[in-house]
């Protein structure tokens, strides 16, 4: 009677010939292309509301662009944008954060 390690090596052999001995490497990975550098803006910095307002008008636009937010949505979303926008422009400050967390949190933004 042939050891027991014979023996599955036997079964091994005689399941390779029966499965005509496919490789057990893993298929191909296809890479995916980056984002094209024209899609992504660089993001205005600082405090206060008129960069946070321009922060979020530049993801919006970005999103819009390229097809994460549709543009119906987007206009929307830039409207509301705008009004916080005036506000800051007038002095503000308190109503334009208060606006554009409302807007964020309306269109599901953080």
């Amino acid at each position: 009677m042939p050891a027991p390690l014979s023996r599955a090596v036997l079964i091994a052999a005689l399941g390779c010939t029966l499965s005509a001995c496919q490789s057990s490497a893993p298929p191909p990975v296809a890479t995916v292309p980056a984002a094209p550098a024209a899609a992504v803006a660089p993001l205005p910095t600082g405090t206060g509301c008129g960069p946070s307002v321009a922060r979020t008008q530049a993801i919006v636009a970005t999103d819009v662009k390229t097809g994460d937010l549709s543009a119906p949505v987007g206009a929307r979303f830039g409207a509301d944008l705008s009004k916080a926008e005036a506000a800051c422009a007038a002095g503000r400050e308190g109503e334009a954060m208060n606006l554009l967390a409302a807007a964020k949190a309306r269109y599901g933004y953080r």
